[in-house]
């Protein structure tokens, strides 16, 4: 499972459509449009402090903090300060994960830290945690995604790198090295002043790969633009590999003893993403690879589940025996990456954490809550599946609410004097206005025939699929206290 299925461009719904689907399935955002943007980024990080009776959420949520702590000291972050993220995540465990790997100044992610940073500093919060892909390619279209940013009225190569080392290649691949070089496409590294003084901020050092390139660039940056409040901690799917083998190697884990085992909880979760794409749901999830990626020097290539073994679907041949200890030998070898499914499973369904993502996250999220929950149902775990009923709100929409249909967030952040004033200014704006005309729902064919399932009712917030949401209360996100 890797997530949403590809977008199509046009526009296929309105935005009012959209509001209205919105409001049907996440009752809670309906009186969220009118109110200032500051005032819902503050109330999706407004979650109850961790607290558990169910004996395997509370053992993920020690992995999971465990490894948050982890990432923070390969950053360079004191002892004291490490424990504090840890601490921070079990008082407020949330984690944004709506943008991919791509630089802070890249549109796509800028507004959305802006969001999260206008939650964390009304709720107080030092530590602005995320999880991003690091399995995708480095274009999404024409000169956009992980490999370009568009600064100074031109989209530049942020490695100059040239186009045969791009198309069809992945970002998290080991086959450095990397080196920021801001391009444009004569090949001319920094080619106006922007770029000049951007590329002066980040490393000049090598990376051995692009997302790895991407994650410490965008801690240097942190560090000199953003407010020092707020520390940034990014992991991505190497982080979350070594999360899950800490898993696999530990029998007191759920993951160990049920993903794995003989119950048939593996085949009964490919069952159930089978019915979910022959139903009213198709199409939001997409079953390309089983649970796991193989990382090849290039690019990450599907692996298929028969009879115990994990197997390549090409040459040269890969094969690992799904067993707990030698997927976790694999993991640590960076042999396989975990999908997205499985990144979801460790960071947000088993420790409870609630996830902030985009117009595809929040309606995949909670079908893939669903998928979890078939294999929770097959190996019998009545506590876990009765905590994942009570979950309230585990995935929200926190990715594209603040939106520029045409910037440069590097320009407007150095022409307003820094992040402080943009995010004062744009506080105070209403959600309405500030996600624009929702183009990321509009564009997308799913979101069409989503609104229009709900419309003739074969797509229902009662349906199985839908109540692991966490989002069936009625009540008000945004009612005043």
């Amino acid at each position: 499972m890797n997530g949403p299925a590809s977008g199509n461009l046009g526009v296929f719904c309105s935005p009012a459509d959209v509001r209205r689907s919105l409001a049907y399935l996440m009752p809670h955002l309906d009186s969220a449009w009118d109110r200032p943007l500051g005032a819902y980024a503050s109330q999706v990080y407004d979650v109850e402090r961790f607290h558990t009776s169910c004996a395997a959420r509370a053992h993920a949520m020690n992995l999971l903090r465990a490894c948050i702590e982890r990432a923070a000291r390969r950053f360079g972050y004191t002892d004291e300060e490490t424990q504090r993220a840890g601490l921070e995540f079990l008082a407020s465990p949330v984690l944004q994960t709506g943008p991919h790997c791509l630089l802070l100044f890249e549109p796509d992610a800028f507004y959305t830290h802006l969001f999260s940073l206008m939650g964390l500093l009304a709720r107080g919060r030092e530590w602005h945690i995320t999880y991003f892909v690091s399995t995708s390619g480095f274009k999404e279209r024409a000169k956009k995604g992980p490999g370009w940013l568009p600064l100074g009225d031109e989209p530049l190569n942020l490695f100059g790198l040239p186009r045969s080392r791009m198309d069809g290649n992945s970002i998290g691949c080991l086959n450095g090295p990397y080196r920021y070089a801001l391009a444009n496409s004569k090949g001319l590294s920094a080619p106006n002043p922007s770029a000049a003084r951007l590329l002066a901020e980040l490393p000049n050092i090598e990376f051995p790969s692009a997302a790895e390139a991407v994650k410490m660039g965008n801690h240097a940056l942190w560090q000199r633009r953003f407010p020092s409040a707020v520390k940034l901690l990014q992991l991505d799917d190497f982080d979350v590999a070594d999360l899950i083998a800490d898993h696999l190697e530990d029998p007191g884990s759920w993951l160990s003893s049920h993903l794995t085992g003989k119950d048939g909880v593996a085949s009964s979760i490919v069952d159930a993403i089978n019915r979910l794409n022959a139903g009213p749901w198709c199409g939001w999830l997409r079953w390309t690879t089983d649970f796991f990626w193989r990382l090849e020097e290039h690019r990450v290539t599907p692996l298929r589940l028969h009879d115990g073994v994990l197997e390549s679907e090409r040459p040269p041949r890969l094969m690992v025996r799904f067993r707990p200890d030698d997927l976790a030998t694999a993991l640590r070898r960076r042999s396989i990456l975990p999908s997205l499914f499985m990144a979801f499973l460790v960071t947000s369904v088993l420790p409870g954490a609630r996830v902030l993502g985009g117009c595809r996250q929040v309606v995949y999220y909670p079908l893939m809550r669903y998928l979890a929950s078939v294999g929770l149902q097959q190996c019998g775990d009545v506590d876990l599946l009765t905590t994942m009923l009570n979950d309230k709100r585990p995935g929200v929409w926190g990715h594209r609410v603040l939106r520029r249909a045409e910037s440069d967030p590097f320009h407007e952040m150095e022409a307003a004097g820094g992040i402080s004033p943009l995010l004062a200014r744009y506080a105070k704006s209403s959600l309405s206005q500030s996600s624009g005309d929702l183009a990321s729902f509009t564009t997308d064919r799913l979101w069409s025939g989503l609104a229009a399932g709900i419309a003739n009712d074969t797509v229902t917030r009662a349906s199985n699929e839908w109540k692991w949401s966490g989002c069936g209360s009625s009540t008000l996100l945004l009612a005043d206290r």
